[in-house]
């Protein structure tokens, strides 16, 4: 597997970087309700039925995973702009393609993962050939994208390169939310008791293993095509540091999800544990590394912040705590001492971080957290037993070792997640000039055409 090369940073400089000043204000929790409708629509190449998945009872939504605000494809024309310098019919599965991904976006609001992920993946085979130099179309369509959730216009940039960006970023934001959705406890049972299964959290690291590998090929192997002065009317979410951020943040949670497994199996050893902690500390240490210093004052910026301080936090109280189990095992007082530094630490890190996820889901747009689940659900009951339960028992150390009460550092690992290589998918046969037959007419013909379009 691939491993990006911004996972170099080590974590005695990481660990005690600072995340966020406690400056959020919380807003009220409104409650709103959104009429849903059935429409039918006609666009381009068909028409389709969708109900409003979701829109009928909008209600607050539970997080897991946390999704940054989806783009989709707007209204483009892409008829006018290619006529009669690629087959026609190539054009029109161009624009057919485009104009489904919209329509099945919008009426489904993302929901439809499947079918989504599976038309872009049709459309870049057929997008690709637009990038090719041999071609000389890469600037010639205006692509237009938006937010899905408030519909607002964020970039309109005539480069084909922009489109292949915007399509697997899409790609990557609709893998975080299925994982999200997979990570969602449900009462299959009627029993009232919501679980995960281990197969939905097996499935929900392999998405975000697949998502962070797409963001990673954007970062590598497409910015690099884009020129500085595109790449400065991009939305925030594009900004240098996010893109990174956010595929690191996936290995993070992939890595929270892997210490619940071990914290609910009986073989895993105290070292495995902390292992898995330390090593979320450090992915959620590194994307915030990457956001410090960006405008992330934008609507979902803030919130995008806030969810990173939550899970910093979470893995910190982790980290010390299976540190302090192992400390506690030496015969030596400083190591009993240097325990209870640990579980003390621990327990005010474990408070912060309840204070932290209350400040997320109310950061707007409010969101809910699920109940307690993987190490979480273990160490919010462990962690303040154990802390006043040490402290208890070595107290007359702590007096007595005055000068060894300093928090340990926490142990350095090398990380183990790496995200899962994306690969574009093969270009279209219907870029074969050879089996086009008639090329069509000169560019130059083409572009006066145009001309003569426009100043009529």
């Amino acid at each position: 597997m691939m491993r990006p090369r911004s996972f170099t940073f080590s974590s005695s400089t990481l660990l005690s970087a600072p995340i966020l000043s406690d400056h959020f204000t919380s807003s009220s929790l409104l409650s709103v309700k959104f009429e849903g409708i059935e429409r039918r629509k006609k666009w381009g190449c068909g028409a389709s039925m969708y109900p409003l998945g979701g829109r009928e009872k909008k209600s607050v939504p539970e997080v897991v995973v946390y999704v940054p605000s989806m783009r989709i494809p707007a209204h483009s024309d892409l008829q006018r702009p290619l006529r009669g310098l690629i087959p026609q019919d190539l054009v029109d599965r161009l624009a057919c393609l485009r104009n489904q991904i919209v329509l099945v976006a919008e009426d489904t609001g993302g929901s439809a993962v499947t079918e989504l992920r599976r038309a872009l993946e049709e459309y870049l085979s057929l997008l690709i050939g637009l990038t090719k130099k041999e071609h000389g179309l890469e600037g010639l369509v205006e692509f237009k994208w938006k937010n899905l959730e408030s519909g607002r216009q964020e970039n309109s940039v005539a480069n084909s390169w922009f489109e292949l960006l915007s399509v697997i970023h899409m790609i990557a934001m609709l893998t975080l939310s299925e994982a999200n959705t997979l990570m969602i406890p449900k009462d299959r049972s009627g029993s009232g008791i919501r679980v995960v299964s281990s197969d939905c959290k097996r499935d929900a690291v392999d998405s975000l293993l697949k998502a962070s590998g797409c963001l990673v090929f954007c970062v590598r192997e497409i910015l690099a095509h884009l020129p500085p002065d595109i790449k400065k009317t991009f939305s925030k979410d594009f900004q240098d540091g996010v893109l990174e951020a956010i595929s690191i943040q996936a290995l993070g949670q992939g890595t929270e999800i892997q210490l619940g497994f071990a914290v609910e199996s009986q073989k895993a050893s105290l070292s495995v544990k902390r292992r898995l902690a330390c090593e979320q500390l450090i992915y959620f240490s590194q994307a915030y590394h990457f956001l410090s210093g960006l405008d992330m004052s934008n609507g979902h910026g803030k919130k995008h912040l806030c969810f990173i301080k939550w899970k910093f936090l979470e893995a910190k109280a982790a980290a010390y705590y299976y540190h302090g189990l192992i400390l506690d095992k030496g015969t030596e007082p400083a190591c009993h001492v240097s325990a209870v530094c640990c579980f003390l630490a621990a327990g005010g890190l474990l408070s912060e971080s309840k204070k932290a996820c209350l400040t997320f889901c109310l950061t707007a747009p409010v969101t809910r957290s699920p109940p307690l689940w993987g190490a979480m659900k273990h160490l919010h009951q462990k962690i303040p037993e154990v802390a006043s339960r040490k402290s208890q028992m070595y107290g007359y150390l702590l007096e007595e070792e005055k000068a060894l009460q300093a928090l340990p550092d926490l142990p350095d690992f090398q990380l183990s997640l790496a995200p899962d290589d994306y690969v574009l998918p093969e270009i279209d046969p219907a870029w074969d000039r050879n089996k086009w037959g008639v090329h069509g007419q000169p560019l130059k013909e083409h572009l006066k055409d145009s001309e003569d379009e426009t100043g009529a």
